[in-house]
């Protein structure tokens, strides 16, 4: 059985990706790091349900509830537009997925940002990939959104609570102004 560190951005995304690796025989520990997520009362749903999900399914959570929007802003040297200010997101969460699967003795991680139909898969494969070598880890890939309307039935039967933007503070206006 091999171990994987997982991150984890919401509970729903991880519904069809921890069905999916535990099928495949992974022993899976979440991990939840999000600074990203504005504004606070937004992180602590995503944070409660996220545990409490972990909880429903028997899954080992770690936390790092560093809530810090300055920190996800000042990581945006690149620009606030798409896909930039994206990259700089992804890496944020993934390094220290990383540096912390380190720690934790875990040789595999992966993210459950690969679940999503609305994030760019090859420039978070190429990120996972390059701090994997970095940290000499392996990043796990795969296309988990070839489960992305069973992990729709699968949160809405365990009644999760169900975000309607990614995230960060960029995704909220883009959320409410229909930018895309």
């Amino acid at each position: 059985m091999n171990s994987i560190l997982l991150h984890v951005c919401c509970a729903n995304c991880a519904c069809f990706t921890c069905k999916f690796l535990k099928e495949k025989d992974f022993d899976i520990t979440l991990f939840w790091y999000n600074p990203n997520i504005h504004p606070y009362s937004e992180y602590q749903k995503r944070l409660s349900t996220a545990g409490y999900f972990a909880t429903l399914q028997d899954i080992k959570i770690i936390y790092n509830t560093e809530y810090s929007i300055n920190k996800f802003l000042h990581n945006l040297n690149y620009g606030f537009d798409f896909p930039a200010r994206c990259v700089a997101c992804w890496t944020l969460r993934l390094e220290e997925t990383a540096r912390t699967a380190l720690k934790e003795g875990f040789s595999l991680f992966s993210t459950t940002l690969l679940y999503s139909i609305h994030q760019d898969h090859n420039l978070i494969r190429e990120i996972g990939e390059k701090i994997a070598r970095e940290y000499n880890l392996e990043f796990y890939y795969t296309d988990f959104r070839r489960g992305w309307q069973e992990g729709i039935e699968i949160s809405k039967k365990l009644g999760l609570y169900r975000q309607k933007y990614c995230g960060c503070i960029f995704s909220e206006e883009e959320r409410y102004t229909k930018k895309k």
